[in-house]
């Protein structure tokens, strides 16, 4: 099988590239799980076509494996937003805004088990930093530009930001806790709706 086929060794000196297919695999197999119980150092192992010795070369257990993995969505979450933030014209400043985080929705609508993933090893006490801080830092970025462009906020730019972001990860959690039967197209719609509420 196509799985267990042992793949070609990266050169030596590349063992980034390594952990980077390592965590690429074991993206796509948690994605076909739809969450992390079944996901294993040896299933990962056979997703990647290597040995279990090789992950344990970069994770030393399943719970680093995880938080590998956790770090690698946010990676992908934060390139993805700065892509829909340069797709925009310079000076469409709300536009800008909704793009991040209508792109945020859209990850996290598309990748079930990924998300639940992430906020399932949220810190139990609310971080000053973290990935999660990061996004929401780049929403009140976006938001002190449409202050500068003239446009006029309903409340300061980071409490604008935690606003609309926490509405829309809130609105996305109930879609998939309660399988709501709403398309995810009204998700995003939801995004600009919340982003008008804060503007005059």
């Amino acid at each position: 099988m196509a799985e267990t086929t042992q793949r070609a060794r990266n050169p030596r000196g590349q063992g980034d590239r390594l952990r980077l297919e390592i965590l690429e695999a074991a993206g796509r197999l948690l994605s076909e799980l739809g969450g992390e119980e079944g996901l294993t150092i040896r299933g990962v192992a056979r997703a990647a076509r290597i040995s279990p010795a090789a992950i344990y070369q970069h994770f030393a257990d399943k719970p680093a494996l995880v938080r590998g993995l956790i770090d690698y969505d946010y990676e992908q979450i934060s390139r993805a937003m700065t892509a829909a933030d340069e797709s925009c014209p310079q000076d469409a400043v709300l536009e800008r805004v909704r793009a991040q985080v209508r792109t945020y929705c859209r990850f996290v609508v598309d990748h079930p088990g990924h998300y639940r993933l992430m906020i399932n090893h949220q810190p139990l006490t609310a971080p000053r930093t973290g990935p999660m801080i990061d996004l929401v830092s780049r929403v009140a970025t976006a938001f002190e530009g449409c202050g500068r462009a003239g446009v006029r906020l309903r409340l300061p730019a980071r409490r604008a930001a935690v606003l609309v972001f926490t509405a829309a990860h809130g609105r996305v959690a109930l879609w998939h806790a309660a399988g709501d039967p709403v398309p995810a197209e009204a998700l995003l719609d939801f995004v600009d709706e919340v982003v008008w509420l804060v503007t005059e």
